[in-house]
């Protein structure tokens, strides 16, 4: 079976935009996909946010993104809230970050059981899909449940293991930036990535030119 490494922003549109194709590689090839949580650039450098560097990109973003959901037919909704607490008209962000903390433990959890890749594509879809709230009722609650997985569960896990998963996902951040990268959705095979939601299929056929074969039906 071959390993390729699935770094994730629960933030990021992108890695939303990435989870259908990261399922269907899943299923039609004999491939273990370990998904790798990062925290976004807010938490690990938000200095960058104030840079006027980084505002053309940031723009590019804010176009580029809802463009490309609706040319995959996907939701083109930001989360409500926002899994990072920011003033957007400052850009300040905020030392209490609920959301954001929680969601990444909870991937980690969920990569630990086998099902990253799963929990990965409901929770975004969530978070992307227009669902007001979703940190309420049992709107998460019932994401985690189809991937396979008990939110409940997860969570005593992550609250319990939070020192051991901020480690898990620094150390997740040290080797995306080991392979040569730093953004997300990154799938990395071999040392190699492939940084982006439109790399997914050439990431598969580096990966066919190594070996790789599909399922049998």
């Amino acid at each position: 079976m071959t390993d390729i490494d699935v770094y994730f922003s629960f933030r990021s549109p992108y890695s939303y935009l990435a989870t259908p194709e990261m399922l269907k590689i899943k299923k039609n090839y004999d491939i273990n996909l370990i998904l790798r949580p990062i925290f976004p650039v807010a938490i690990r450098t938000p200095e960058t946010l104030f840079s006027p560097a980084n505002a053309p990109r940031a723009r590019y973003i804010q176009l580029d993104w809802p463009r490309r959901a609706r040319f995959l037919d996907m939701s083109d909704k930001w989360p409500s809230p926002d899994p990072i607490v920011q003033n957007m008209s400052t850009l300040e962000v905020s030392e209490d970050q609920p959301y954001i903390y929680r969601l990444s433990y909870l991937g980690v959890e969920a990569q630990h059981r086998g099902k990253g890749p799963e929990f990965a594509f409901e929770v975004s879809h969530l978070l992307f899909g227009g669902t007001k709230n979703w940190h309420q009722a049992d709107h998460l609650k019932n994401a985690v449940a189809r991937a396979g997985l008990n939110l409940d569960e997860l969570d005593v896990e992550a609250i319990k293991d939070a020192e051991v998963l901020d480690a898990e996902i620094a150390a997740n951040q040290a080797a995306l930036e080991a392979a040569g990268h730093w953004g997300v959705p990154n799938l990395v095979f071999d040392g190699e990535p492939f940084f982006g939601q439109d790399r997914i299929e050439m990431a598969v056929w580096r990966m066919q030119q190594k070996g790789l074969v599909a399922r049998s039906a």
